[in-house]
């Protein structure tokens, strides 16, 4: 039991290199988008980026190297891919405003629900997988909206293919609040205070 709590506070591994690494990508994502405009090389860290977030959970269970830091590394890297990719595709008038609007305001709406939890004594709810399947389809957006971008066949095909992905994940996105947020008031209705003192046994 030592050794197993000891492992899930391991730093030094290889999904936790992968995450650190695709963090380290988004400086280098946003001066080759932004700044020099190569579209090119933007898109393959993209695609690279995509792969680790896939790899790095794959190989925590084939390695047995799953960790509490990559739990926290993991979801930090998706989180911050999902809101500034769209706002540098915004900056670049890849996508509109609005699709900004709509998937930052629900992870700030999402983020407030986290008093409420914990004045129950819980620090998040579990992970649903419609929220999976959203972020996946948000990261699977972005891509092919960038390679939309080519004057060519290859952009004429990328470009629809991209916003199908762009408003199913957000739809997605939208559709997870509303669940994790019905969740969430029924923990609220259901549950006593943490530390509250309880009145009789469990129904």
């Amino acid at each position: 039991m030592e050794t197993e709590t000891r492992g899930r506070w391991r730093i030094a591994t290889v999904p936790n290199a992968l995450s650190v690494l695709r963090l380290a990508l988004i400086p280098l994502f946003l001066w080759l988008l932004l700044d020099v405009k190569a579209d090119g090389w933007a898109f393959w860290i993209l695609m690279f980026s995509g792969f680790t977030d896939w790899a790095d959970g794959k190989l925590a269970r084939l390695l047995n190297q799953s960790s509490r830091l990559g739990e926290l590394l993991d979801p930090l890297a998706d989180r911050l891919y999902i809101v500034i990719i769209p706002v540098a595709f915004a900056i670049r008038g890849i996508i509109p405003w609005w699709i900004i609007a709509v998937i930052v305001a629900r992870d700030v709406l999402l983020f407030a629900s986290g008093p409420l939890l914990r004045s129950r004594g819980l620090l998040a709810l579990p992970v649903l997988y419609i929220g999976k399947a959203a972020t996946f389809a948000l990261m699977s957006a972005f891509p092919w909206l960038l390679a939309g971008q080519l004057d060519s066949v290859v952009g004429t095909i990328c470009y629809p293919i991209g916003w199908a992905f762009l408003i199913w994940g957000v739809g997605l996105y939208v559709w997870s609040f509303l669940l994790y947020w019905a969740q969430t008031i029924a923990v609220v209705r259901t549950m006593p205070r943490a530390g509250a003192p309880t009145t009789g046994g469990m129904a």
